[in-house]
């Protein structure tokens, strides 16, 4: 059933849809789903039952909207742009008012570590080790969270291998905090180990973060197969979001293999939003600011605003 909070949450998934058009459909007074989004009024059982059917025919459903979307940021090469978009994606949903929390999974822990995070003593291992225990989750910024992680995760690929269900402890934790939040995006470690499967087993879709290169191109074949490998066997319902170029520059291999990844992957969405190889990126780190903290008009922090954008794009065209 159709609550308040649900509805909220398909609004600002959906911002291309006009309240005016809902209110109309539903036979609502003008004005008030306006008022829902402000904050200044609240919707009757009525209301909520009226609108129930118009937002289905626009892509509601429960399953979709009163959980977050976990998204897996993946690939087994390192140093393609994984923690980057991991942390300055959910900065930018964030900025776009979305409830986002960030966890980082892969033992070296650079994502804790880029947002200047100070890793307590509960992490996600103990989450995954003990299912007692909540994620340990840290504001970072307004509306984005981080669950943060260091070198101790290391030790868990052996530990849960030796645990019962040791490939569902992930998402056992999230299922815990995933109402709380819009989206849940997972930096995950550079290899395809029990780590990386255990997320993509947490998860509602993967992100594959690539250089235009040889051996960025020559891996996403492999990547891809163990993705289609989880799907069939773990998680049939994971999706994959896309592709994004990351650390682009202007010469002529990149343009040739992006163009070589477009056709080749041509059945995969590619995103039009590259990730140039800008130094304003390494300057952030190194302040452990988020981008948009450390320059907001730079064109790093506009490119991954416009990558928010179009991923929540790509949603709506889907869903």
């Amino acid at each position: 059933m159709l609550t308040q909070e649900t509805l909220l949450k398909f609004l600002k998934r959906r911002s291309a849809i006009s309240v005016a058009t809902l209110e109309r459909e539903a036979g609502l007074p003008k004005n008030t789903l306006s008022g829902v989004i402000s904050g200044t009024r609240n919707l009757s059982e009525k209301h909520l039952m009226a609108l129930f059917p118009i937002v289905t025919q626009y892509g509601f459903s429960n399953e979709v909207f009163e959980k977050a979307r976990v998204i897996s940021i993946i690939n087994h090469k390192g140093g393609v742009g994984k923690t980057t978009t991991t942390a300055y994606l959910g900065e930018a949903l964030a900025n776009k008012g979305f409830k986002v929390l960030l966890i980082d999974i892969d033992p070296q822990g650079s994502l804790s570590e880029v947002l200047n995070i100070r890793v307590g003593e509960m992490q996600v291992f103990h989450s995954l080790l003990n299912l007692q225990v909540p994620l340990a989750i840290q504001p970072v910024m307004e509306n984005l969270d981080i669950a943060p992680s260091d070198i101790e995760l290391s030790s868990a690929e052996k530990e849960l291998s030796n645990k019962i269900g040791g490939e569902l402890r992930l998402k056992v934790a999230i299922s815990k905090i995933s109402k709380n939040y819009d989206f849940i995006l997972i930096d995950c470690p550079p290899s395809l180990n029990i780590l990386t499967i255990t997320a993509m087993q947490a998860s509602n879709s993967c992100l594959i973060t690539t250089l235009p290169e040889q051996l960025a191109y020559k891996g996403l074949v492999v990547l891809l197969e163990r993705i289609a490998e989880v799907r069939a066997l773990l998680n049939p319902a994971l999706e994959l979001d896309g592709i994004v170029f990351t650390m682009v520059k202007g010469n002529s291999i990149h343009r040739e293999y992006k163009e070589l990844i477009r056709q080749q992957f041509s059945n995969l969405k590619v995103f039009d939003t590259e990730i140039k190889h800008l130094i304003d990126f390494q300057k952030a780190m190194i302040d452990h600011l988020t981008i948009s903290a450390f320059n907001k008009n730079s064109e790093a922090a506009t490119s991954y605003e416009n990558l928010g954008e179009e991923y929540l794009l790509s949603l709506d065209k889907r869903n």
